[in-house]
């Protein structure tokens, strides 16, 4: 049999997604994860040892060969001779929105950019960057979007958390819907009808 190490790197390779410890502990049919984990150690320390021009790295919940940021460079020689799809400005914002305020609904984004993003996001659902991960318990009960697992490995990430830190907070406005039904509510409450006062039934 081939040396574990060896069978890890050709499936690491192979891979068009980030390889799970369990799913490499599946596939050599290994004691458990810890075993799996240990292999990737250890292919990890021959990369490094050996300053190739790939590395592995750990993203979106299990390792994928990615090439060493020092030859950025020549990476982007080559794709400038590709045609190549970028997200628009307000795809980007659209997606920032989402990944620092998931989950998070649409009116909630509309607010926050001042445009309707409703085409924005069905782009990036189709690019699969989002996701519709429930409803929120709010008038109209909109749907609410979370950031993927493509999102993760398309910007590098392990998980949310590692999204680089923002100054400040990035405050979501009050929804006019909301307040709106909200004041009328209270509105109803004080005011039962245009006579004022509840008037008495019967004869």
């Amino acid at each position: 049999m081939p040396n574990p190490i060896d069978v890890v790197e050709a499936l690491l390779f192979a891979s068009d997604a980030p390889l799970e410890a369990e799913r490499i502990r599946e596939v050599l049919d290994l004691e458990n994860v810890a075993a799996a984990r240990e292999l990737v150690g250890q292919l990890v320390e021959r990369y490094e040892s050996q300053q190739r021009g790939l590395a592995i790295m750990e993203v979106g919940g299990g390792w994928r060969m990615v090439t060493r940021p020092e030859l950025a460079p020549w990476l982007v020689r080559l794709a400038r001779a590709r045609t190549r799809v970028r997200l628009s400005r307000p795809a980007l914002e659209t997606l920032a929105i989402v990944a620092y305020k998931q989950p998070v609904s649409r009116p909630e984004i509309d607010a926050v950019r001042g445009v309707n993003s409703e085409a924005t996001l069905d782009n990036l659902l189709e690019r699969r960057l989002v996701r519709i991960a429930g409803r929120k318990e709010a008038p109209g009960r909109p749907f609410v979007y979370e950031t993927t697992r493509e999102f993760l490995v398309a910007f590098g990430l392990r998980d949310p958390g590692d999204l680089p830190k923002i100054e400040g907070e990035l405050v979501i406005p009050e929804l006019a819907a909301e307040a709106a039904t909200a004041d009328g509510e209270a509105q109803a409450q004080q005011d039962p009808g245009p006579g004022g006062a509840q008037q008495p039934t019967g004869s």
